[in-house]
């Protein structure tokens, strides 16, 4: 009989917090109502952890890339490819990839709005898009995306292109579109072609009948695209190759969605899942319930709802987030617990107080039924630190969590 069990990671995006004056100087994970994460937490094994490393302020891309067994410092394809694989647009090793922004400019090219208003019906996405994608410069072609308001992604695809290049986002108004140069010498080329797509790019937007719409309204034209973020699509070992196993993404994010793709994960979508706070916590378990009962190894659930609380200053939001979640491990532990390893964990620290990553090291469960637990009564910053996991980082969670769930084989004779 098989002792293998399905890995299940869940992470709740920005979970780590700090003593929080309104909260009497606890953190939102303390102050949560978690009897489920808590029960977890006395059945299995705590710590915390460095998600990248001690001292160093974790980006949601590189800590995730972290916690599926990559090195970010060595794997990481920049923020622009993870966005644009999440978006659904397609790329391949050696496409350029860009995050971007419809945007108005003046005449003499200097930003008047970075998001063009921010407000897009459909029917303008679809008209931005038919004359941005397949552009065409220099033998390279673009291929673009617009996806939610004002953002979009675009893709360059020829040969020879380099992602050292410089971005074009002045990211302030009153400030001309900026020159993108090359950071490298090979990367010339592919500097000169972004150059000239702004140009076209306002050239094809400017005189578009839905501008003219938008001015009757007051609304701020989209006659621009600011790209920044630039990453090359390489090659990567994928965790099938890695280790013989099949997984699957749960997650509300492009980020998120991209990162997983990256290393070789399907996307399993779920009906309301949107990153916020009124996403469908309900429907996230059902969908992670599914995906454990059916052929694949490791279900990886991304919550997004507890990082924009933090990133929002808004601790009630937080709390509600965490308490949500407790609610939907509950649902999965209740049909699947004889079934699955679990690890509940954040990807950074993202203190309400301050509403920006920080360098703090996150709680981690590992938890399963047949498992020696250590000494913690409940899940938080401060009883992680008493756990048997001790410090760990974020790399490690993999090879635990598969070792766990009987996919590592035995090491030696």
């Amino acid at each position: 009989m098989s002792t293998k069990r399905k890995a299940v990671l869940v992470v709740m995006d920005g979970l780590g917090d700090r003593p929080t004056p309104e909260l009497g100087g606890m953190t939102p994970l303390q102050a949560a109502n978690t009897p489920v994460m808590d029960i977890l937490a006395k059945e299995g094994q705590n710590g915390l952890m460095n998600v990248i490393g001690p001292g160093i302020t974790p980006g949601s891309d590189a800590a995730h890339l972290a916690l599926f067994g990559y090195d970010p410092y060595t794997n990481y394809p920049g923020r622009g490819p993870l966005e644009v694989l999440g978006s659904g647009l397609e790329t391949k090793p050696g496409d350029i990839a860009f995050r971007s922004n419809f945007a108005s400019v003046d005449k003499d090219m200097i930003v008047t709005d970075r998001r063009a208003g921010r407000v897009f019906t459909p029917e303008e996405q679809a008209a931005l898009q038919s004359v941005i994608d397949g552009i065409e410069i220099d033998g390279v072609q673009v291929r673009f995306l617009a996806t939610v308001e004002h953002r979009g992604a675009l893709v360059l695809r020829g040969e020879g292109l380099y992602a050292n290049i410089s971005d074009v986002d002045p990211h302030e108004t009153g400030k001309k579109i900026l020159e993108c140069k090359p950071l490298s010498p090979e990367s010339k080329r592919t500097a000169a072609i972004v150059n000239k797509l702004m140009i076209e790019a306002n050239r094809r937007m400017r005189d578009l009948p839905l501008n003219k719409e938008r001015a009757r309204h007051g609304i701020p034209p989209a006659n621009a695209i600011l790209l920044r973020g630039p990453g090359r699509h390489d090659e990567i070992t994928t965790l099938k190759e890695k280790y013989g196993i099949k997984s699957v993404v749960i997650a509300g994010g492009a980020l998120y969605i991209g990162a997983a793709k990256y290393v070789g994960m399907e996307h399993a979508l779920v009906e309301g899942q949107t990153g916020t706070i009124d996403t469908n916590f309900h429907n996230i378990a059902l969908k992670t319930i599914e995906c454990i009962e059916s052929d694949y190894d490791y279900i990886f659930v991304h919550i997004k709802a507890t990082d924009n609380a933090s990133h929002d200053g808004n601790v009630k939001e937080k709390i509600l987030a965490i308490e949500r979640t407790d609610k939907m491990l509950g649902e999965i532990l209740e049909s699947t617990r004889d079934k699955i390893v679990l690890v509940v964990t954040g990807d950074h620290t993202t203190p309400v107080t301050i509403g920006e990553h920080a360098c703090d090291p996150v709680p981690i469960v590992l938890w399963s039924s047949q498992m020696r637990s250590d000494c913690v009564e409940r899940y938080s910053e401060f009883d992680a630190a008493q756990g048997a996991l001790h410090t760990i980082r974020g790399m490690d969670v993999m090879p635990l969590l598969l070792g766990y769930a009987g996919h590592i084989e035995k090491l030696g004779a």
